[in-house]
């Protein structure tokens, strides 16, 4: 246990050094100019050299790249994320009041995805060859092929603009204080752009668990399994699950990456106020300490979720936390 500890933090350690130094990297040789970014073109050029200047240093444009790395990562481990240059307050304070939104839709997606996704693939490996296995494959190629951001404006015109059955955009209804949005208010925001979310997610896992599901429809076991009398879905609840979960799993938290970067698509067509949409405004202005901070958080749910799969596969079959513990004892 203790070497699984230790070994988790280093990888966690190097993976956030590793991120945070890739995006001050990317920041620093993007064409985009803070300076101009921020203060807009028009008011730029009508500004004098010093005054150029002056903005420079204090937005630390003018800093080398590792001194200005270094600097925000003597901060960073005090506590201090620093300053957003686009939101002019604390990347801490943008990234907590953003965060919530983006978990929840995330989550949404991440759940329903999985769970359809799963089944889907199931009942079409084990009815394989069928017209419902044939329906299943033709829609995940089409929502594979599918860029997310198209099919939200697509699911936004219908819904929002022709059905009027959702918001148009934002996370509250326009003109409300936060303190009178209610529970429905949030979910009906929530509603369309989680859904965009989850029917692009649905195609992976579906395809890889029918792919599993074949291999185990196919075995020995599940021969002699028919040749007792049992039906497919009998099969399927004492003998197919237990093999089909573990790479589940797998898929389901390896997915979460992908979730996280189709919310920055999602965000930005439903204008959604999120993590994803900061991100996006962030790199468009040159805002190197908010979008490291971003992309820190994500690698932070990322590498979570690998943890958690990990320890999950020793719950669902404690043999392999058995041969993970004889593996390291030899």
């Amino acid at each position: 246990m203790a070497r699984f500890v230790l070994t988790n933090i280093t990888k966690f350690v190097l993976l956030m050094l590793g991120v945070s130094l890739v995006t001050f990297v990317l920041v620093s040789i993007s064409p985009v100019d803070p300076v101009q970014a921020n203060v807009g073109q028009a008011a730029y050029a009508s500004m004098g050299e010093e005054k150029r200047a002056q903005l420079a240093a204090y937005w630390g444009a003018d800093t080398p790249l590792f001194e200005r790395y270094f600097n925000w990562l003597g901060a960073a481990l005090s506590g201090d994320l620093g300053m957003s240059l686009r939101y002019n307050a604390p990347v801490a304070q943008v990234i907590a009041e953003r965060a919530l939104n983006s978990l929840a839709l995330m989550a949404v997606a991440w759940v329903v995805s999985g769970a359809l996704g799963f089944l889907l693939g199931i009942f079409a490996g084990a009815y394989r060859g069928t017209v419902f296995d044939r329906v299943v494959k033709g829609y995940c190629y089409l929502l594979a092929s599918t860029p997310v951001f198209w099919l939200g404006l697509l699911l936004l015109i219908v819904f929002s603009v022709q059905l009027g059955w959702f918001p148009l955009g934002l996370s509250v209804p326009i003109g409300v204080a936060s303190s009178n949005v209610t529970f429905v208010d949030a979910l009906h925001h929530l509603a369309l752009p989680a859904l965009t979310l989850s029917v692009t997610g649905v195609a992976n896992i579906a395809l890889h668990t029918r792919e599993k599901t074949i291999d185990v429809m196919s075995s020995p076991y599940v021969r002699f399994a028919r040749s007792r009398g049992l039906s497919t879905l009998r099969i399927l609840r004492e003998h197919g699950l237990r093999n089909l979960i573990m790479p589940a799993i797998t898929l389901q938290f390896a997915s979460i990456a992908e979730i996280f970067g189709g919310s920055v698509l999602v965000e930005e067509v439903f204008s959604y106020p999120g993590l994803g949409q900061a991100a996006v405004t962030a790199g468009l202005g040159g805002d190197a300490a908010l979008l490291a901070g971003i992309a820190i958080f994500s690698a932070m749910l990322v590498f979570g979720g690998n943890l958690i799969a990990n320890i999950l596969y020793g719950v669902v079959d404690p043999r392999i936390a058995k041969r993970e513990v004889t593996s390291d004892e030899l």
